[in-house]
């Protein structure tokens, strides 16, 4: 649950990048050229032209800023220790690729299914509670390389209604690891570049 609700939280505030080596920026897997190979998940996506990995440092401070605001939502600390950082590519600070992992360890069939419905709930919650106008689609599958992925999408709205932002959330329980992807874009060019990278992605079966 937690890998998703990482990845959401810094698209609240703005996210920074830098031409430094990409893979000290990544938790698990390596960049080599344009293209990110995750082990454990068996992952394999490439990188678009002219896009970035994101630098992790710098966008420690802006994730900070998101962390609390979860935590204001429910009234509790949250533990991010568990979770993985995969890739991140951005083109500038509104079109963001983003991908996370966490162990997740199933004790009762269907546990998984609940818990990324907590996730929309809790998201969608959030936005309310920092005063953010959004809207919310129903969860939808996509097949992704002969995978089953769940996903959903947001809209954010500007103080006057106008639309700054949209989300479409990726998740799916890979080898024992909660995967999530997200693809923040605020213009149709941009969101059918990060869409192509990750329905091209390749899944180790």
């Amino acid at each position: 649950m937690k890998k998703t609700l990482l990845i959401f939280i810094s698209t609240l505030t703005i996210i920074s990048c830098t031409p430094s080596d990409p893979n000290k920026n990544i938790d698990e897997g390596k960049v080599e050229g344009n293209t990110y190979t995750s082990q454990e998940i068996g992952w394999t996506i490439a990188i678009p032209d002219g896009w970035e990995v994101v630098d992790r440092e710098k966008s420690e401070d802006m994730r900070e800023k998101g962390t609390q605001a979860l935590e204001e939502t429910i009234d509790q600390e949250v533990d991010f220790s568990g979770v993985k950082t995969l890739i991140a590519f951005q083109k500038n600070q509104f079109n963001i690729f983003q991908s996370t992992s966490e162990p997740f360890k199933l004790e009762y069939e269907g546990e998984w299914e609940i818990n990324n419905a907590a996730i929309k709930a809790l998201i969608f919650e959030t936005f309310v509670n920092q005063g953010i106008k959004a809207d919310s689609s129903a969860t939808s599958v996509e097949t992704i390389d002969g995978l089953d992925f769940q996903t959903y999408s947001f809209t954010i709205y500007g103080p006057t209604c106008e639309v700054i932002l949209k989300q479409i959330l990726y998740s799916r329980l890979i080898n024992g690891f909660d995967f999530a992807a997200n693809i923040n874009y605020n213009n149709e060019k941009d969101k059918e570049t990060q869409l192509q990278a990750f329905r091209n992605s390749k899944f180790k079966k």
